[in-house]
């Protein structure tokens, strides 16, 4: 009987022959943390704080010659540039991170998103407050040995008592409004009487502002407060300070 391989007599075996596997391509290594050192990183991070630094005096300049009105636009132009850079700077890091040249110069970019941008628009809407473009208030405070304490929001007066308080018109300065502007009090009810002392200051000057609950006003919460208006250039500008009010039981 054939067969289909050599045949071998009796007592031989046939050697079995072994192929090794082959190989596997070889896995790439996990990717490992970029290595930061002085040299490749702080000439980056500097060159991208003086691109964010340069951008930030540059979009002022550009921004105060095409804005011809003293308040409209300001706030806007102010806050432009540290939200550019921040967002932007962080978004350009960490697309970059692995290649540490490039993620300085985002980091660099956040940096001067905060010193000078942040710091110098602050000081811009800062400027704009004082010279009134923000809007006025009328803060009222407690009086605290005859001189004027914190400001306060709300008030509890038992019915039947009254509070001597003290106001003034901020937001505004002599400067921007010269003028004297007009004072009166105002309640949510007819049992609480705000009363100035004065129907006529000038900005930023104290006057004393009387609060009456009379005896027989419910006891709830309303409020209470003192509006100011001027007449400037024909427009009248107003200013506002409002308190909550709770009024408690009378007492005996």
């Amino acid at each position: 009987m054939g067969c289909g391989t050599p045949c071998l007599g009796r007592g031989q075996y046939a050697a079995r022959v072994t192929v090794p596997p082959t190989p596997s391509p070889a896995q790439p290594d996990a990717p490992e943390f970029p290595v930061y050192t002085a040299r490749s990183f702080l000439p980056t991070f500097l060159l991208g704080w003086g691109l964010g630094a340069a951008l930030t005096f540059a979009v002022r300049a550009l921004g105060g010659a095409l804005l011809t009105n003293p308040c409209e636009g300001h706030t806007i132009l102010a806050l432009l540039v540290p939200l550019l850079l921040g967002p932007g700077g962080l978004a350009f890091t960490a697309r970059h991170w692995r290649q540490p040249a490039r993620a300085a110069l985002g980091l660099g970019l956040v940096v001067a998103s905060l010193m000078p941008a942040l710091f110098v628009g602050a000081q811009d809407i800062g400027g704009l407050r004082r010279t009134g473009c923000a809007g006025g208030y009328v803060v009222i405070s407690e009086v605290v040995n005859g001189q004027r304490g914190e400001s306060i929001s709300s008030l509890a007066l038992p019915a039947g008592t009254e509070r001597t308080l003290t106001a003034r018109v901020g937001g505004y300065t002599r400067q921007t409004h010269p003028g004297l502007f007009t004072v009166r009090g105002a309640a949510s009810t007819p049992g609480v009487v705000v009363t100035p002392a004065r129907t006529q200051v000038h900005a930023g000057e104290d006057f004393p502002v009387t609060v009456r609950v009379l005896p027989n006003t419910p006891v709830n919460s309303y409020t209470a407060g003192v509006n100011a208006v001027i007449t400037q250039d024909g427009q009248q500008i107003e200013a506002s300070g409002v308190l909550e009010l709770n009024v408690r039981p009378r007492q005996p």
